[in-house]
Order: C-alpha cells, then structure tokens, then sequence
C-alpha cells in the first residue's frame, strides 16, 4: 500500500511572510522607509516595492538575515511591552543608558542591531 504525503498547496513562501512582518514590525515603531532601508540595507525606493507587494526578501541574503534580526527585536520588545505599541515607540526611540543610545540610533549598524536584540532578550529571560 503506497503512503501519500499531502503538501499544503497555500503556505506562503518564507520571504513574503517575513517581508510583510518586517513593514509591520517597522510600522508599530514608528520607523521610516528611509530609515528601514538603512538598517536591512537596501534602497528606499525597494522599501516602498515592499510595500506594494512587487518586491519580497530572499532567504540566504544579507537584508533577510538584518529582516529576521529587526522582526526579532520587535517581537521581543512586544512581548516585554505586553503589545502596549506606546510604550515599545517610547522605549525604542527613548535614551537607553545600557546601549549608550537610543535603541532606534543603535540599530544603525548591524553591530548595535545585534546588541539590541541581544539585550531585549536579556531582559526577557533575566538568570
């Protein structure tokens, strides 16, 4: 009796659904196209392709690998912050004495964007 192994025919691919979390992600922060484009690096005039659909991130790039850290910060912050949007502008945008600067600065650089994530989840699994 031969087995068949039923594929789900709908699972979107992995860079369209991490291309919307990362516009939502950057939305709920308050960040701009221009400022984004910057932290994932690419253009802004892709950013704004993003938004319309007509362009996605591909896994194995350098923007999709910055994308997953970005949606990882936002997802960290989310869940310290209980969802309260207000309160993750505010802390994201605010001065952070632990990071020298505010965590929206920070993120400039991979550097910094790997030392925010690194600190959100400090903060959410304290020993």
């Amino acid at each position: 009796m031969s087995q068949v192994l039923m594929q789900p025919t709908t699972t979107p691919e992995k860079g369209v659904v991490l291309t919307k979390a990362l516009l939502r992600a950057a939305e709920r922060l308050g960040l701009t196209g221009a400022r984004l484009a910057s932290v994932i690096g690419v253009s802004a005039p892709t950013i704004s392709r993003m938004s319309k659909g007509a362009w996605t991130l591909e896994e194995g790039t350098k923007p999709y690998e910055l994308a997953v850290l970005f949606v990882r910060l936002f997802r960290s912050l989310d869940a310290i912050t209980g969802g309260d949007e207000r309160a993750s502008k505010a802390w994201f945008k605010g001065p952070n004495t632990a990071l020298g600067q505010a965590p929206a600065e920070a993120i400039g650089s991979v550097e910094g964007l790997v030392r925010v994530v690194g600190y959100l989840d400090s903060r959410r699994a304290p020993l």
